[in-house]
């Protein structure tokens, strides 16, 4: 990729939000001035903040977005914005003129979003080889290649409004927590702790995968064999503890709400739970078809726990049980 087409995708990635940002600012600072029956317009959106979080969506994303990927041929800016859009819900929710809550328990939840929206930026940009657009996510270019032709109009709805969808309604602990106010309590300093720790071995988890294929592309530059699989670590004790720390974060997220009286808000953390179930079958998948580590992770899937980090099994007794 040409540092030309790095700057100019770096510089569209901070232009973006901006249509959506200048309105919301215009509306408060319209909110704030005018003293006198609010129009017709603005009136809706003070008194529907989910329904405008949901407008902003729709034009700033779905529309925006796939205008951008259409001409790019590639969807790569979801990818990105998959951990921002998190943060600017946040700041929404906060500033809305609506807004009512506990002021200490709003603090906690800005510091743990940012901490899990820089972990995973980071993570984003070391795989990327610090580079904006490079590619696009591989399911996607999977669903480019299977519809072919008829992709352009599929990608809209695949890959942006069932997005809207989702990350509208994994995202509502932080809507309840800015629309109710109500003191600490010890559950709030509980989901702080399934949070961090959500965080802490996404962050783990990451970094050794980055590692692990790091030393393997080195060995391919080399011409020596590659090392099949990643078993160390985090890795000893889960097939996907990057994905059990990122359902982490989002379960403590709902702990939030649900100690505020929203427990109807895990239905986010399920779905994304359900997701990454689907998208846990698609990577193994994925793993099986490369021949060089094929056996190998056959091997690793009957020992090894999918998800929840647990002791493995003995490898001398599958390989007795298979016989």
């Amino acid at each position: 990729m040409s540092r030309t087409s790095n700057l100019k995708n770096a510089v569209l990635a901070f232009l973006v939000p901006l249509p959506s940002v200048m309105l919301y600012l215009y509306f408060l600072s319209h909110f704030q001035i005018n003293s006198n029956p609010l129009s017709p317009l603005w009136s809706w959106c003070f008194h529907h903040p989910l329904l405008l979080a949901n407008v902003f969506f729709f034009l700033n994303v779905n529309v925006l977005f796939w205008l951008i990927g259409f001409i790019q041929s590639s969807n790569w800016m979801i990818d990105l914005y998959w951990t921002v859009i998190p943060v600017l819900l946040l700041h929404y929710y906060a500033t809305h003129p609506l807004a009512q809550f506990d002021p200490w328990r709003s603090k906690i939840v800005v510091v743990l979003t940012w901490l899990w929206s820089i972990r995973l930026n980071h993570s984003y940009f070391r795989r990327e080889k610090w580079q904006w657009g490079a590619r696009e996510d591989w399911r996607f270019a999977d669903l480019r290649i299977h519809y072919g032709k008829h992709w352009w109009w599929i990608s809209f709805f695949s890959v942006y409004v069932s997005q809207q969808i989702f990350l509208i309604g994994i995202c509502l602990p932080l809507y309840v927590v800015h629309s109710v106010d109500k003191p600490l309590s010890m559950w709030d300093f509980v989901a702080v702790g399934i949070c961090l720790c959500g965080i802490a071995i996404a962050y783990f988890a990451d970094t050794q995968l980055h590692h692990f294929m790091t030393r393997n592309t080195k060995l391919k530059e080399l011409g020596k064999p590659m090392v099949p699989n990643l078993d160390r670590g985090l890795w000893q004790y889960s097939r996907h503890p990057n994905y059990f720390g990122e359902q982490l974060w989002w379960w403590g997220l709902g702990v939030f709400a649900w100690n505020l009286g929203h427990g109807w808000t895990f239905m986010g953390p399920l779905i994304n739970s359900m997701c990454l179930a689907y998208v846990t079958l698609l990577v193994e998948q994925r793993m099986l078809k490369q021949e060089y580590r094929a056996e190998a992770y056959r091997l690793y899937q009957k020992t090894t726990s999918v998800w929840v980090p647990w002791f493995r099994s003995s490898a001398l007794a599958v390989k007795d049980k298979d016989t």
